[in-house]
C-alpha cells in the first residue's frame, strides 16, 4: 500500500487554496489529484490540520462484547459448529460472517479440530498399524459395496 503525502505537502497545498487559489489549479501546480485537494481542505476545516489518518492497526473484533455469551453457549454444547453458532448470533440480532465467527473463536482459544478429539489417547506404534489395516480392510469393503 503505498504511503501517505506528507504533512509539509498538505499544508501547502491547502495554504494554497486558502489564499484564493482554485483546488484544481492548486491540484495541477503540486502534480496531486483534485479529489486529494477536496479531501485535505475538508479535514482542515473538519479537524484543524489536513493531516493524514492513521494507517493500519488491528481493528477490535466485533464479538468482543459477546465473549461471555459465546463461552458460556460452547460450555452447554461444546460440538457446536461454526455455522450454528453463526446462526444463533443472527438470531441475537449479531451481524457477523462465518469468517468471523471462526476467527474470533480462534483469538480466544475455543478452537478445536472434531477428528482430533474422536481420535483418542495414543497407542503403541504397534496397535496403531493394526488399526490403520483394520480401517484400511473396512475402506476397501465400503468401496466394494458402492454401485
Amino acid at each position: 500500500m503505498a504511503a501517505p503525502y506528507s504533512l509539509d505537502l498538505r499544508e501547502r497545498v491547502v495554504a494554497a487554496v486558502a489564499a484564493g487559489v482554485s483546488r484544481k489549479r492548486a491540484a495541477a501546480h503540486y502534480q496531486v489529484s483534485h479529489s486529494s485537494v477536496i479531501r485535505w481542505t475538508r479535514r482542515l476545516a473538519e479537524t484543524g490540520s489536513p493531516a493524514a489518518l492513521p494507517m493500519g492497526g488491528k481493528k477490535p473484533f466485533t464479538l468482543a462484547d459477546q465473549e461471555a455469551w459465546i463461552r458460556s453457549r460452547v460450555d452447554e454444547k461444546p460440538d457446536i459448529t461454526g455455522r450454528e453458532l453463526l446462526a444463533e448470533l443472527t438470531q441475537r440480532g449479531i451481524e457477523v460472517s462465518c469468517y468471523g465467527v471462526w476467527h474470533f473463536l480462534d483469538h480466544v482459544g475455543l478452537s478445536f479440530k472434531k477428528r482430533a478429539r474422536v481420535a483418542g489417547p495414543p497407542v503403541a506404534l504397534e496397535t496403531g498399524r493394526a488399526i490403520l489395516r483394520a480401517r484400511g480392510a473396512a475402506e476397501k469393503f465400503l468401496v466394494d459395496l458402492t454401485p
